[in-house]
C-alpha cells in the first residue's frame, strides 16, 4: 500500500515537474530568447520567495486558471481592458500631467482585453502570497482578499449609479487612508530634481550626465546612435496635445538600466537623458524610460479578439494604449518606437515613483486600508478603459458587465477567496519544484 502511494505521489510530482519545464522553456526560450545566462539571473530573482516567483510566471499562472470553469467571467463579446498581471506591487504613486501625486496602477506591459476575473484573481492570489509571507494567518489573509474584492465591487456599483465617473476619479492624498495616504503626502515634499540628483550629475565640462552603478551601465557607440535617431520616430508617436518644440528631445546622455522587475529580465530597458526645459514641471533636464516588450501573455491564453491586434499590432503601442485607457490624465511623454525589430514604450521616468512597501503595513487595518485603495483603483481601471479610448472595441459599459457576471457578491467573494487560498498552495508547491529544477539546470 505503502509503495503504491509513493508510486501515485511521485508520479504526480513527476508530471508537474515536466509541465513547468515545458512552460518555461517555452516562454523564457521560445517567446523571450533569453541566454541561459540572463535566464540563471531572472531565475535567480524568483527564487526569493514564492511571491517573487508569482510575479515572474505570469505565464503559468494563465495556464492554470484559464482552465478553471469560474462562473463569474463576462461574456466573451463583452471584454474588459484588463491589465493583465496585477499583483501588490503593481500600484504605487506617481506624478500626473495637472502636476497631482496619485496612487494608481503602475505597469501595463501585459494589457489586453478579455474578463476582468483574471486580473481580480491574479491580485486575490498575490494578496494571498504577500500576507502569509508576512506571517497572517489563513483566515487573516481571507479577510484581506474579502476586503479587496468588496472595495472592488462597491467602486463598480459607485460608477454604475453615476456617484464617481471613471473618467475623472483619481487617488490623491485627499480621498485614500493609511499607508497610501502617508506615501502621497510624503512625496509631496520631494523635489522633482530628486530623481536627476540620484542618477546624474555635472561633469568636467558642465554637462549633466548619467552615474554610472550597477544598475546604470553605458550604451555602446553603436546603441546610441541607434537611440538617437529614433528620436524622430519617438516624437512623431506622440500626440499632437503633448508636443513641445523638437529641441525638447534633444538627447544628452543615455544608459542601459538593469535590476528592475522580475518579469521584464531579459529585455532591453534604457534612461535617455533629454534637454527637457522649464515646461517640463520647472526641470531643466528629464529622464525618460525606453522599454522593451513582446506579446502580452494573457494573449496566448484568452479569447483571440482581431480587433484589438489589428488595431494594436505594434506592442509598444499596446502597452501605451492601456495607459491611456486606465489614467485620465496619461503622461505626455507616452510614445513608442521599433529598433531592430523589437518594440519599445518610452514614457517619463517618474522621480515620484514609490510604492506602499511591507513595512509600513503593520496591522490588520494598514492592510485593510490599503487594499480598500487598490480595490478602488482596479474598478476605475476597467470602468474607464471603455469611456473614451476605445469605442471601436468595447461598445458597452465594462462596470454594467461586471456586476451583471457578478451577481450574488457574497458568494462571490466566498468563491474566488477560497480558490484563490487554495491557488496560493500550488503557488508554494511549484515554487519548491522551481528551486530545485533550478539549482539542478543551471
Amino acid at each position: 500500500m505503502e509503495l503504491l502511494v509513493d508510486r501515485v505521489q511521485n508520479t504526480r510530482r513527476a508530471l508537474r515537474e515536466f509541465m513547468l519545464e515545458t512552460i518555461f522553456n517555452e516562454f523564457d526560450v521560445e517567446c523571450m530568447g533569453l541566454s541561459d545566462d540572463k535566464r540563471k539571473i531572472k531565475y535567480n530573482e524568483m527564487m526569493e520567495s514564492p511571491f517573487r516567483f508569482f510575479r515572474g510566471s505570469a505565464y503559468l499562472f494563465y495556464y492554470d486558471v484559464t482552465k478553471i470553469p469560474f462562473p463569474y467571467d463576462t461574456p466573451i463579446d463583452k471584454p474588459a481592458w484588463i491589465q493583465g498581471d496585477l499583483h501588490m506591487d503593481n500600484f504605487g504613486c506617481f506624478q500626473n500631467e495637472a502636476g497631482e501625486i496619485v496612487y494608481d496602477v503602475n505597469d501595463f506591459d501585459e494589457g489586453y482585453v478579455g474578463s476582468y476575473l483574471y486580473d481580480v484573481f491574479r491580485m486575490a492570489v498575490s494578496i494571498a502570497l504577500y500576507t502569509d509571507a508576512e506571517g497572517l494567518s489563513k483566515d487573516e489573509q481571507k479577510a484581506r482578499i474579502a476586503k479587496y474584492l468588496h472595495s472592488y465591487y462597491k467602486q463598480l456599483q459607485r460608477f454604475k449609479r453615476n456617484a464617481d465617473d471613471p473618467l475623472t476619479l483619481t487617488f490623491t492624498k485627499d480621498n485614500t487612508k493609511g499607508p497610501v495616504k502617508k506615501v502621497l503626502k510624503k512625496l509631496e515634499k520631494r523635489q522633482r530634481n530628486h530623481l536627476l540628483a540620484d542618477i546624474t550629475y555635472i561633469n568636467e565640462e558642465g554637462k549633466r550626465t548619467f552615474n554610472w552603478d550597477e544598475e546604470i551601465q553605458p550604451v555602446t557607440d553603436e546603441e546610441l546612435l541607434k537611440i538617437e535617431d529614433i528620436m524622430k520616430q519617438y516624437f512623431q508617436s506622440l500626440d499632437v496635445e503633448n508636443k513641445y518644440d523638437p529641441s525638447h528631445y534633444q538627447v544628452k546622455d543615455v544608459a542601459r538600466k538593469y535590476g528592475t522587475g522580475t518579469a521584464s529580465i531579459g529585455l532591453s530597458r534604457f534612461y535617455i537623458l533629454i534637454e527637457g526645459g522649464q515646461e517640463a514641471g520647472g526641470a531643466d533636464d528629464l529622464v525618460l524610460e525606453m522599454k522593451e516588450v513582446r506579446s502580452s501573455i494573457p494573449a496566448y491564453f484568452l479569447p483571440y479578439s482581431p480587433e484589438f491586434w489589428e488595431k494594436h499590432a505594434h506592442q509598444g503601442e499596446r502597452v501605451v494604449a492601456t495607459q491611456k485607457a486606465m489614467h485620465d490624465l496619461e503622461d505626455p511623454y507616452l510614445g513608442y518606437v521599433t529598433i531592430d525589430d523589437k518594440y519599445f514604450y518610452i514614457r517619463e521616468r517618474s522621480p515620484y515613483k514609490k510604492k506602499v512597501k511591507a513595512d509600513k503595513l503593520v496591522t490588520l487595518k494598514d492592510y485593510d486600508q490599503t487594499l480598500k485603495t487598490m480595490g478602488q483603483v482596479t474598478a476605475k481601471i476597467h470602468a474607464r478603459a471603455d469611456m473614451d479610448i476605445e469605442s471601436v472595441l468595447l461598445k458597452h459599459h465594462s462596470e454594467v458587465e461586471i456586476i451583471k457576471a457578478i451577481g450574488d457578491v457574497d458568494q462571490f467573494v466566498r468563491h474566488i477567496t477560497f480558490a484563490a487560498v487554495n491557488y496560493k498552495k500550488q503557488v508554494k508547491y511549484d515554487y519548491t519544484l522551481f528551486c530545485e529544477w533550478v539549482q539542478k539546470k543551471f
